[in-house]
């Protein structure tokens, strides 16, 4: 077709080209800022709105004071802990005391020491007694430490478990905001590309040709390429689901199509050759020749072969001769390339050479 085209209209052909670019360029840059700006319209909510601030602060409240507690038995801990030390040396010194006595004593063997050996031994019981109240007390506040530390865990489990539950809740109200964004982007997205499926349809080698092929590339683009950021999970099921309708309602289309030109052209084939000639556009039918193809049946012919005038497919004439200087030449020429006199219109005779 382009070898048909006058230079100007090529010029002009691809200028509007990069207009339907530019047109689509422009689109786009608008859509994304509309899909990206989308989610503004919902307000996004924060853990703190799934929490009960009354139960986290009455729990950071019990938390804190277990932690009081948990000091006060450690350093309790500590003075019983030096405590207990200080008696355990005390009866470890009375012990080592009455033992080196009772050496000396077994030495020699003096019976008039036996009181003593009763008092010392006597004595020891109050320090004994002493030692085992130290280490009750230190078992004791061991214990409190240890009951304001389970305490104090028990709090913080109490306190995660409401924030696990609050991060869920969370969680799900970000989905529900994500797939109400998606429908949104996705109500915006879709008329766009069945818009556009229309205008290629109806109107894409219409008077506004290059605004509706912008338009195409536009709704196209933003639909499978913008709006992938923005799928959710699922979302490219949806696109994908998107993909395979049109590709079956594109390929239902052109199988219809190919159907209804083949009816077409065994119609026109049937006619005479006259009027099969008259109602190919010129442009067209020089294309097809320029592209060694039969402009009636759209077959490839030799023409080449001077000796060949018809297709030899649908029988069309290709060659006829000048009324004027008799050179051969092509059956849809409107002039002849040697004497460049105009050619006649076909009649219902037909053509061919004479």
């Amino acid at each position: 077709m382009t070898q048909t085209m006058r230079l100007p209209e090529k010029w002009f052909r691809r200028g509007l080209w990069l207009l339907a670019l530019l047109f689509a360029g422009f689109l786009i840059g608008l859509g994304g800022a509309l899909v990206g700006d989308l989610p503004k319209i919902e307000s996004r909510r924060q853990l703190a709105d799934f929490t009960d601030r009354a139960l986290v602060r009455r729990l950071e409240g019990q938390m804190a004071q277990a932690r009081t507690q948990q000091k006060e038995a450690q350093e309790a801990l500590a003075q019983a802990q030096l405590g207990q030390q200080a008696a355990t040396a005390e009866l470890r010194a009375a012990r080592q005391g009455l033992e080196s006595w009772l050496a000396a004593r077994q030495a020699t063997q003096r019976q008039d020491q036996d009181p003593e050996v009763l008092g010392r031994t006597r004595r020891l019981d109050p320090l004994q007694q002493a030692s085992r109240e130290a280490e009750a007390t230190v078992q004791r506040r061991r214990q409190e430490l240890l009951d304001a530390q389970q305490r104090e865990a028990g709090l913080r489990r109490d306190l995660e478990q409401h924030e696990e539950a609050a991060g869920k809740a969370l969680a799900a109200e970000q989905r529900h905001l994500e797939l109400r964004v998606f429908l949104y982007r996705l109500a915006l997205t879709l008329p766009l590309l069945g818009v556009a499926g229309w205008l290629l349809w109806r109107h894409r080698q219409g008077r506004w040709w290059p605004f509706v092929w912008g338009f195409a590339l536009f709704a196209a683009f933003t639909f499978f390429v913008e709006l992938v950021p923005y799928l959710p999970s699922y979302g490219v099921y949806v696109r994908y689901a998107v993909g395979v309708l049109l590709t079956v309602i594109i390929g239902r289309q052109a199988i219809v199509s190919l159907e209804r030109y083949l009816q077409r052209q065994r119609q026109a084939e049937a006619q005479p050759d006259s009027q099969r000639r008259k109602a190919l556009p010129y442009d067209a039918a020089l294309g097809r020749l320029s592209q060694n193809l039969c402009p009636g049946c759209e077959r490839a012919a030799n023409l080449k072969d001077d000796s060949g005038d018809f297709c030899p497919h649908c029988g069309i004439g290709l060659f006829d001769r000048c009324g004027a200087c008799r050179t051969r030449k092509s059956a849809f020429a409107h002039y002849c390339l040697h004497c460049g006199v105009a050619a006649p219109v076909p009649q219902a005779s037909g053509t061919g050479l004479t």
